[in-house]
């Protein structure tokens, strides 16, 4: 039997901290696994949902968005302990009826948990909140969308803002585009605004391809593999499988990261013996803990030592690419001094690894958010690509740029429109269905929350995704959502989103990828595009968790239909059949022609790349781009330090699916901050000690985050890191990174004093 729903929130007066684990997954892994099934879904629900995870005829996992092999080389359990964690939180047993928002006022909610919130199980009702109203109350679908209606029909397109999650389909995604623009906007902020927006502008500018060039058999035929501010082992386990069959084919690893990650040090495999009795496979070769922030500098460095050892792909520099002089200008000004402090790596560990690169004959370099949510991460970025260039390392077989993206769909929803620039192909999708589409740029999420915050926004749309919980400067961003005359959720469970809404509030609640979607047509698919550019299906099995819930493409084709009901766009048709949908797809956006045909079949296929198809880089010289960027590291008071948010193992993005991090060595708590022994020494802090983080900002405004317990963890001097969401409201809202305006989680200046609150 599945357990129920807990009734007491968490009480973190019982943290414990023990050593941090030096491997991940193993057993362990199989059973915090199991038992997060097994809690949620109980013995039989979970036996069936599990094993059609990522698999041909089963349902992408609503986690990561790291590729699946191809169909014959899949494991019959092609899933991780997060993602099992993810599938249980969907396909739970528990449910929050109208009876359970009857029982608590919205200020009541709004005093609980992230944790206790998306533990009640899965929404089952449409909700409203009346004006001035403590509770929400049921309201039929169409009353929710006539009332969404008439508050759209009453502002101004630019007005409204429309978010997406990146858990949200192909088919979604592209509708909700539409939609938005044809009310007259391209307001349309998205999760990957804070997270890998920098990717996309370092590679979009550098390669002329906002994606990364590598498919998952270059990862197995690597060379050398650099894993740089990524933690794998939590965020996207599975890759541990790649990396260590990279590995057992002879693959150097070199990991970068200020934190000692246990996924990087260790695999265990679950599905082998050796990861399941032995020791598993050990994977860095070679362990650099930079300072946070010094990753631009120390790719520099690289680069210039592969320049001084005589190591450059000349023909491949002369041949496809630009910029080259000014960049080995900048080399040759190379401070090293600078560079020692900004990466705080002697120079022999930096020789090291650039001696890795140069003895590499295919070298793929992987990312995460501990680059993209830094000040400088375009140029941090571009220094990558620079180093890779030097090389020859994009277009050749198990070599190029991997930017590992976070949820399911989320570079599947840029590529279906989900942008504040309007698309290539807009006046193409303009044409076709004869409706004229905004031309001017929409609203990114940091310019969304600063028009919300100055009252410049009356609507807020959600697609999916956690708003309230994902952004930074939580106290503006709360405030910022009320300001709103309405806030719509679409959403599968209870969230902090839905207990800060606007004057009236609406709570859709969707159909889950695990859940049957069947419509007019008959049952239905959808489509996600992986990290790798991979496209395939997803089909739900599960009978719904209640009769009243809408697909996403539903919520959107009549949403649509309310507001628009003169639109000569076929909404109907695209709700009642998926292929009408893929059809205008598949007729309008690049690399999905005959999309329906190519998606059918099993493993789907890889969109096109041509930088790593044919050595063909779209940028305006036609050439890769060579960049130099000034080295400008952030400078860190005396007594300061600088503070990353991180996850910890039992959260996914603003998921909390418990109160441990097992690799940290972090139990019954997450109200932590992680801080070198020798800086605590220096500060005069004693390990176990509470203290509030105040976060140092230009605008002189303190933002606080009470009552953090002080763990003395192995991390890089100078540094810290803690959890986020609980650490958000340190991060300013006008601290964004250069280039991409992405939120600098990763860069935030933080003193620590003795806590005036209360023990959590």
């Amino acid at each position: 039997m599945a357990k129920q729903a807990p009734r007491d929130d968490i009480d973190e007066r019982g943290v414990r901290i023990t050593r941090p684990e030096r491997s991940a997954a193993g057993l362990p892994g199989v059973t915090h696994a199991l038992r997060a099934g097994l809690d949620e879904m109980g013995v039989r629900r979970t036996a069936l949902t599990l094993l059609r995870i990522n698999q041909p005829e089963g349902f992408d996992c609503p986690g990561c968005a790291w590729p699946e092999p191809p169909p014959g080389q899949r494991s019959h359990t092609e899933f991780c302990e997060n993602g099992a964690k993810a599938v249980a939180e969907e396909a739970t047993l528990r449910r929050v009826t109208h009876e359970f928002f009857a029982q608590h006022t919205i200020a009541e909610l709004a005093e609980r948990t992230d944790h206790w919130l998306g533990q009640q199980g899965r929404l089952t009702e449409p909700m409203v909140r009346r004006p001035g109203a403590d509770h929400y109350t049921p309201i039929s679908w169409d009353e929710a969308f006539a009332l969404t209606a008439e508050h759209l029909r009453a502002a101004a397109p630019d007005e409204a803002v429309f978010y997406t999650s990146g858990r949200t389909s192909n088919e979604a995604a592209f509708l909700y585009q539409l939609f938005a623009r044809a009310y007259g906007t391209n307001n349309l902020p998205d999760c990957s605004n804070m997270c890998h927006e920098s990717s996309g502008v370092a590679l979009s500018g550098t390669i002329g391809v906002g994606k990364g060039s590598v498919t998952l058999d270059d990862i197995h035929r690597a060379a050398l593999i650099v894993v740089v501010g990524q933690n794998p082992g939590t965020n996207h386990p599975r890759m541990l499988s790649a990396l260590e069959e990279a590995k057992r084919r002879g693959a150097n690893i070199l990991a970068v990261n200020p934190l000692p990650e246990a996924g990087l040090i260790r695999f265990r495999n679950p599905q082998k013996t050796r990861g399941l009795v032995g020791r598993g496979t050990p994977l860095a070769d070679r362990y650099l803990q930079v300072r946070v922030g010094g990753d631009q500098a120390l790719f520099r460095a690289i680069g210039a030592l592969l320049v001084a050892w005589g190591t450059v792909d000349e023909s491949f520099v002369d041949g496809h690419t630009s910029g080259y002089d000014e960049y080995r200008a900048a080399l040759d000004c190379l401070d090293w001094p600078a560079v020692a402090a900004a990466t705080g790596l002697p120079r022999g560990e930096i020789e090291a690894a650039a001696r890795m690169f140069a003895a590499s004959s295919a070298t793929i370099v992987c990312w995460a958010m501990g680059l993209t949510q830094q000040r400088d991460s375009v140029a941090t970025i571009r220094e990558i690509v620079n180093v890779q260039l030097l090389r020859g390392m994009i277009g050749r077989p198990g070599a190029g740029l991997c930017p590992v993206r976070g949820h399911s769909n989320v570079q599947g929803d840029r590529t279906m429109g989900i942008w504040h620039e309007p698309p290539s192909w807009l006046p193409t999708l303009s044409e076709r269905l004869g409706v004229p589409m905004p031309t001017e740029r929409g609203y990114d999420t940091v310019e969304a929350l600063r028009a919300m915050r100055d009252g410049r926004v009356r609507v807020f749309v959600g697609l999916g995704g956690n708003f309230a919980a994902a952004t930074p400067d939580t106290a503006v961003a709360h405030a910022a959502l009320r300001t709103c005359a309405l806030t719509v959720h679409v959403s599968t469970k209870l969230n902090r989103s839905h207990v800060v809404p606007g004057e009236t509030a609406l709570i859709l609640p969707c159909l889950g990828r695990t859940e049957r979607d069947r419509q007019l047509a008959g049952d239905q698919f959808v489509t996600v595009e992986d990290s790798m550019s991979a496209v395939h299906s997803s089909r739900g099995r599960l009978a719904p968790a209640s009769p009243d819930l809408l697909s996403e493409v539903s919520i959107v084709s009549r949403l649509a239909q309310a507001v628009l009901p003169e639109s000569q766009i076929p909404w109907a048709a695209y709700e009642a059949d998926y292929r009408a949908v893929r059809e205008l797809i598949g007729a309008v956006v690049p690399g999905f022609a005959d999309f329906e045909a190519r998606v059918s079949r099993s493993g789907g296929f890889t969109l096109p790349h041509p930088p790593r198809d044919k050595r063909e880089f779209p940028t305006p010289s036609g050439r890769a781009l060579f960049t130099a960027g000034p080295l400008a590291p952030i400078k860190v008071p005396e007594g300061r330090l600088l503070l990353q948010t991180v996850r910890s193992h039992d959260q996914y993005n603003t998921t909390i699916y418990g109160m441990d991090d097992r690799y940290r060595g972090v139990h019954a708590g997450r109200r932590v901050v992680f801080v070198n022994p020798d800086d605590l020494a220096q500060l005069g802090i004693a390990n176990g000690a509470l203290v509030d983080l105040i976060s140092e900002w230009d605008d002189q405004v303190e933002r606080r985050a009470p009552a953090f317990r002080v763990v003395s963890y192995p991390s890089a001097r100078g540094c810290a890191a803690a959890y986020f969401p609980e650490a958000n409201v340190l991060v300013p809202l006008d601290s964004t990174a250069e280039g991409s305006n992405t939120p600098t989680s990763k860069q935030i200046i933080v003193r620590l004093e003795p806590t005036t609150a209360p023990a959590p």
